[in-house]
């Protein structure tokens, strides 16, 4: 007798996958106390009402010609939205991890679970809410008028989902070829290849017309219309997308799940000839820290996205100075988030070992903020120099602005992220490229904040770029800084109270 699945069963073993997901969503957030949820929901979502209301009290909001050139870059700004999904999910193994998998070996979780708990998972990254938040800020900004705004912005929503659900669906698609044989060297030669095409298209002055011909126009102009039929027939189109894309998403999310992943293996089983050992102790542990980020899976791609990608929009936009001030504190962000906002949790269970060192507790905080500071400058660095190629020269002061901004926001993340690891540490084995650093809620709270910080600075010294006094930007830079780094004294100083220690040391261990 045939013991195929029926369609039956099919459909049972899919409601229950997403009855798993409330179940593992609900598991995860009880790590943070009801009134933290709260308020970290309450931030997330004034936030947004924020960037939706206040570009309708800006001058020229609905009826300039200021307002007009936003609808018209509106069809791009979606594609771009849509890019961003994509590079993120590919760059993530497919989307995050809503439990560790190493939590789950006994218990019966389907890759469709894991599928939609990616899903649920896009808002914790930073260039994620940005984008958002921009959108919708766009929408708003060129609509103008609170009563004309419920069409266009739901549609705008609507395209947010269905944009990030075909980023993960695409991801997953990835993730399975690059789980094959030749699987790396395949995604690998793809990227150069999408990535040459984009040049050529840049040089030869073809990319601003096909930008303009993307099938995102009609979403757009559909979506602006006020409920009629144009309006729900877009509507439509964008539910039939989103819906379609997270079914389709499930099937590779499936064959992904029974390949082995070869870049993760290759990590664990690879090995680097001895070196010379260092002379002092700082310089050891800088090496065992270096080499716990730099050979991680998900720190490379990590890297690799956070730094090339608003690095080459940057470049095939031709941004001026003033605009690349945005991008250090925005790649920052990204960058604390893959590790920085729990920085301990690299050691894992190897904590325990490494407070049996003969090493003062201070210089094992100095090698780790060390560490996560070369990781962002160096992201960043990379940002601001494939920017800065086709940014002309810049003026003594948009240097002196960029430089500041570069190395404060730097500061501020690396403060901002070690404070947060001493007070709320999380057990999570970062060795799947998947891994996130912390719950759900508590990423989301780390993502606003950062967000909300780093874009705050780097408007002020957008406003001081402006001005003929070059001094302004590093005088201010070094107050900033000042204060950023007396706070980082004051969490240096708690890492060195055994009992602090003890108690973040025996939680990443755990």
């Amino acid at each position: 007798m045939p013991i195929a699945a029926s369609s039956t069963e099919r459909l049972r073993r899919e409601a229950r996958a997403v009855a798993d997901v409330a179940h593992l969503l609900r598991f995860r957030t009880t790590t943070l106390s009801g009134r933290r949820r709260a308020v970290l929901v309450g931030a997330f979502a004034v936030l947004t009402a924020a960037a939706v209301v206040v570009p309708l009290s800006l001058p020229g909001a609905g009826d300039s010609a200021r307002a007009l050139d936003v609808l018209t870059l509106l069809p791009t700004a979606y594609a771009g939205f849509a890019l961003l999904a994509i590079v993120s999910g590919v760059a993530s193994g497919g989307g995050r991890e809503l439990v560790p998998h190493e939590e789950l070996v006994a218990y019966p979780v389907s890759p469709t679970t894991d599928h939609l708990g990616a899903l649920l998972l896009a808002p914790l990254n930073v260039a994620w809410l940005l984008q958002s938040w921009t959108l919708l800020g766009l929408v708003s900004y060129g609509v103008g008028g609170i009563h004309l705004l419920a069409a266009p912005l739901l549609g705008a929503v609507l395209w947010i989902a269905a944009a990030t659900a075909i980023g993960q669906a695409v991801a997953w698609l990835v993730e399975g070829v690059r789980r094959r044989r030749h699987g790396l060297g395949v995604v690998r030669l793809l990227a150069v290849g999408l990535v040459g095409t984009g040049a050529v298209l840049q040089v030869s002055h073809r990319l601003a017309p096909m930008l303009d011909a993307l099938p995102t126009r009609w979403l757009v102009v559909g979506g602006l219309h006020g409920f009629d039929r144009r309006w729900w027939l877009t509507i439509l189109v964008q539910l039939v997308l989103l819906a379609g894309a997270v079914v389709a998403g499930g099937i590779p999310a499936h064959l992904a799940a029974r390949l082995v992943p070869r870049d993760e293996l290759r990590a664990e089983s690879g090995s680097h000839a001895p070196r010379r050992t260092p002379r002092s102790d700082l310089g050891v542990l800088l090496r065992i820290d270096r080499a716990s980020v730099w050979r991680a899976v998900p720190m490379r791609r990590g890297l690799a996205v956070l730094a090339v990608a608003p690095g080459l929009i940057a470049l095939a936009g031709a941004l001026a100075w003033e605009q690349l001030l945005l991008l250090p504190g925005l790649v920052a962000s990204g960058g604390a988030l893959l590790f920085g906002v729990n920085a301990w949790c690299l050691d894992g269970r190897g904590g325990l070992w490494r407070e049996s060192l003969p090493v003062g507790p201070g210089t094992v905080f100095a090698a780790r903020a060390i560490v996560l500071a070369e990781f962002l400058v160096v992201a960043s660095g990379v940002t601001l120099a494939l920017g800065a190629l086709r940014a002309g020269v810049p003026t003594i002061t948009e240097l002196s602005a960029t430089v500041a901004v570069w190395l404060l926001v730097t500061l501020q993340v690396v403060g901002g992220a070690l404070r947060w690891s001493q007070l709320r540490p999380y057990a999570v084995d970062l060795r799947s490229a998947r891994a996130t650093p912390a719950p759900p809620l508590a990423m989301l709270g780390y993502s606003t904040r950062l967000a909300v910080t780093t874009t705050f600075t780097s408007v002020v010294f957008q406003l001081l770029a402006r001005t003929d006094a070059w001094a302004a930007p590093l005088l201010l830079a070094a107050a900033l800084g000042c204060w950023s780094g007396l706070r980082l004294l004051r969490t240096r100083d708690a890492w060195v109270d055994p009992v602090v220690r003890a108690r973040v040391v025996t939680t990443v261990a755990l």
